[in-house]
């Protein structure tokens, strides 16, 4: 159960929604669950709700003209701008907070191949993920107390 709230949490944490998936992967690394398949759950879970925020990214161009659409045709074509200065190697950086989940829209945006989509973002979420871990271990003290070979 609780690979599956991470999971979900993690996948909420990578849309637009409020959630904050490294609060509960630190305490459940904490507990002592196998830190794998914690770091797995969590970077799959994000991960993929990246890829939704590409998924809507690609349907910006369908509602761009409505009335109740969020952002001007201005504040898209500045995106497209920023985006096209450093490629799709700036999904990279789609596990920053405030600027990540826009940024993995804008790849939808873009029309980033969804295979180097999902394999640049999840390189940056899995070694954002694995960075949490190896703090909450050192603030533990756990990976100072395993044995040494």
């Amino acid at each position: 159960m609780a690979y599956l709230t991470l999971f979900f949490t993690a996948f909420a944490a990578a849309t637009l929604l409020p959630a904050y998936s490294e609060l509960l992967l630190g305490t459940l690394a904490s507990q002592g669950l196998p830190l794998f398949w914690l770091w797995f759950w969590a970077t799959l879970g994000n991960t993929l709700g990246s890829v939704v925020n590409g998924v809507i990214g690609r349907q910006v161009d369908r509602f761009k003209h409505k009335r109740w659409f969020p952002v001007s045709e201005l504040q898209l074509h500045k995106a497209r701008n920023r985006f096209n200065r450093y490629g799709q190697w700036s999904l990279l950086l789609g596990w920053l907070p405030i600027v990540g989940d826009p940024l993995t829209l804008v790849g939808g945006i873009m029309r980033v191949p969804w295979l180097n989509f999902v394999i640049l973002v999840g390189i940056g979420k899995g070694l954002r993920y694995a960075f949490v871990i190896w703090v909450v271990l050192e603030a533990t003290g756990f990976a100072s107390s395993a044995p040494s070979p």
